[in-house]
């Protein structure tokens, strides 16, 4: 996602950091198909017990699908239902740790050592940009390749 008030010049600059990182740029929404519009919805979760229970909040609250892993609990939404779902929770007493508007990948593509570092560093040379808001990917990094990356950040 982008916000620029020079289309030219920001397209140059992503263009030049992909070609700095090993990518490519493709044509405008040329991967747009492989993502949809969610809400999402991330709350600690420490307590598996009190996760599963706000799954179900969430749910019934209206909730297309959640996932609670590594204490994280994820709730997947419509758009517009999004501030339903967070005032649910908020009635329960659980503040989400975000609550926002973000591009779901359909399907994830696993990526070896090399791609996952790479696409790391692509990731976070897009989001230093000034014209650029969010940036998406489909990449599932190895968790040792994430630790090792952060680590080192």
């Amino acid at each position: 996602e982008a916000m620029t008030d020079n289309r030219n010049r920001t397209a140059s600059n992503v263009r030049s950091t992909f070609a700095k990182c090993g990518g490519n740029l493709g044509e405008s929404g040329c991967v747009a198909w492989n993502f949809e519009s969610k809400g999402l919805i991330t709350v600690e979760m420490p307590d598996e017990e009190r996760g599963e229970e706000m799954s179900l909040v969430a749910i019934d609250a209206g909730a297309d699908d959640v996932q609670l892993e590594d204490g994280v609990l994820e709730i997947f939404t419509a758009p517009d239902q999004l501030l339903d779902i967070r005032g649910a929770l908020e009635a329960e007493g659980i503040k989400p740790d975000s609550a926002e508007v973000s591009m779901v990948p359909k399907a994830t593509i696993t990526l070896d050592e090399s791609a996952a570092e790479q696409t790391l560093k692509l990731l976070d040379s897009l989001e230093e940009l000034d014209d650029i808001q969010k940036a998406y990917t489909n990449a599932d990094f190895p968790s040792e390749v994430l630790e090792r990356y952060q680590a080192s950040s």
